[in-house]
């Protein structure tokens, strides 16, 4: 079995399934990647300690958000849950607990209804236990034998998140801060220089204005982990998938390996 990447992706919000070019450019991009055999999720959206597993036998739709129309909450995907899977993970990482009642929220399911519209693939979402870098990449470092076990693991986040003060259109041109963030982010990945992305609070430029909070960075840590050999491995190793912006948010979305 081919090892699989992993990915760091910019998730949107509901309405991503309003915008013909991002859901093209998902449906595109998972086309292009070997078939998983089961799909590792971690959301911006779900941070628990200890670190913690959703439901293994069904996946149940988390609607964590507000305010929307009401068809955002009638959306399905009824992928299998994967008992299998959250077992590898337990073995791994000692301490992990299971939630079988807490189901896939919007940062897992969007992109994955774009990806993976059939949802015939067995998914499991997994907490970040912490925000701080060093601790979410050592946690993706343990992760990386799954991907020799068919395993696609996938940090779901957004490149810039500052929803204060963004222009009004979702084609306007992106805030300074969010363009310098996103290619300061860009850089970092590309060169491998995963100390500085591990301290992109002192290191990037408007870094605090790009994340008020961490949490939609956060995922790429533990992408960076699951994927730490690309750290002296060829460029071609990282690249970024998707790029441009979205009401001034940067959707750039990373493959590594």
């Amino acid at each position: 079995m081919n090892r699989m990447p992993v990915l760091y992706l910019s998730h949107g919000a509901p309405p991503l399934a309003d915008d013909p070019v991002w859901t093209d450019e998902l449906a595109r991009w998972s086309a292009d990647l070997p078939r998983p055999q089961a799909i590792l999720m971690v959301s911006a959206h779900w941070e628990e300690a200890p670190l913690t597993v959703s439901a293994t036998r069904r996946t149940p739709l988390v609607y964590d958000f507000w305010g929307f129309p009401e068809r955002y909450y009638r959306v399905r995907y009824d992928a299998p849950g994967a008992p299998e899977l959250a077992d590898d993970v337990a073995k791994l990482i000692p301490g992990v607990r299971r939630d079988e009642a807490r189901g896939l929220d919007h940062g897992a399911y969007v992109p994955l209804v774009e990806m993976y519209p059939d949802a015939d693939v067995p998914v499991l979402q997994m907490s970040m236990p912490t925000l701080e870098p060093a601790r979410l990449f050592e946690v993706g470092r343990r992760l990386a034998p799954l991907r020799d076990q068919g395993v696609l693991i996938i940090g779901s986040g957004f490149t810039t998140h500052n929803l204060r003060g963004l222009p009004a259109g979702a084609d306007a041109a992106p805030p300074a801060w969010s363009a310098e963030f996103d290619a300061w982010t860009d850089g970092a990945v590309r060169n491998g220089d995963i100390d500085a992305l591990l301290d992109f609070r002192a290191k990037a430029p408007a870094a605090h204005i790009a994340h008020p909070r961490t949490e939609h960075f956060a995922p790429l840590f533990m992408a960076l982990g699951a994927s730490a050999e690309s750290r002296t491995g060829d460029a071609s190793d990282r690249r970024a998938v998707i790029d441009g912006y979205w009401f001034g948010l940067a959707k750039r979305s990373f493959q590594f390996g």
